[in-house]
């Protein structure tokens, strides 16, 4: 189908957007790379009279490190995550993620904040973003304000970001020496979102857990935090039970919806499946 008719604008800052923004109020979308806002115009779910196109301002692209803090811009593109070398050095659970995002064509228009700030549970990043304890950083009227993504995800194309609001960056502690990561995603084809994933950054010490992190991509209504997961796995030494165990409640909080993909019984023992591997995976990194 073809989309409604809509005004299309580019600023070139984030100041001129935020003006935008109120002066158009909620008849206006913000685009970013496009590929989750323009299918659901062309389906008439989504019907701006109004497009933001955020792809002028260079000020959102970008990825540095600042004090042990790596700094992504909201615009910048899934391939530039991929070959980013500071993300390769201090947070390598990035670029490999991206890598299992889609086809190379979307990953050179998608970006990480439009990923995040659509509030798709199917999105990769939201549960990663858990995962690392990452903060957002949100613009409006009234300024800058920081949401850890743990708490912004609301429910299905739901988040904590105001209609005036703009994601600018997202913010993400390096990793300390030694730690383990991984990100396991099962889906149908190459492109396909994910039946479920799982994101799960770890430390040990000693033989034990002693820091974890696991988020759940796909099988509720917004990504999840596993805590009673982590909880199992913490001060403990890893073994087949306590990996299975961590995978069993990981699995007692999924609500994932039904579709081609497969069932709620299906996407469940999915997720706890994927839960074993990526805990497998991040602990032999720990190294």
């Amino acid at each position: 189908m073809i989309p409604p008719g809509f005004e299309y604008h580019a600023p070139r800052s984030v100041a001129d957007a935020l003006k935008l923004l109120g002066q158009l109020g909620p008849d206006a979308k913000l685009l970013a790379g496009g590929h989750s806002l323009l299918p659901m115009m062309k389906l008439r779910f989504a019907q701006p009279e109004h497009l933001i196109d955020l792809n002028r301002i260079e000020s959102l692209r970008g990825i540095r490190e600042e004090s042990g803090t790596v700094v992504i811009g909201a615009m910048t593109v899934e391939n530039d995550l991929i070959s980013s070398k500071i993300l390769q050095a201090r947070l390598p659970i990035l670029p490999e993620a991206a890598r299992l995002i889609a086809d190379p064509q979307v990953r050179n228009r998608g970006t990480i904040g439009g990923d995040i700030a659509h509030g798709d549970p199917g999105n990769d990043h939201p549960a990663i973003a858990i995962a690392l304890d990452a903060t957002l950083v949100l613009e409006g009227p009234k300024g800058q304000r920081m949401v850890k993504a743990n708490s912004f995800f609301l429910g299905t194309y739901m988040t904590d970001m105001a209609e005036d609001e703009i994601l600018t960056e997202i913010r993400v502690p390096a990793f300390a020496p030694k730690t383990g990561y991984a990100y396991e995603k099962l889906k149908r084809k190459t492109g396909d979102w994910a039946t479920a994933g799982a994101a799960v950054v770890m430390r040990m010490d000693g033989g034990k857990v002693s820091a974890v992190r696991i988020a759940l991509t796909n099988v509720a209504a917004t990504a999840l935090r596993a805590g009673d997961a982590e909880t199992a796995l913490l001060g403990k030494p890893l073994s087949d039970a306590t990996i299975v165990d961590a995978a069993a409640k990981a699995m007692a909080i999924c609500d994932p919806a039904e579709d081609l993909r497969g069932d709620r019984e299906y996407k469940t023992a999915m997720a706890g499946e994927m839960v074993k591997r990526a805990i497998r995976k991040a602990a032999s990194r720990c190294q």
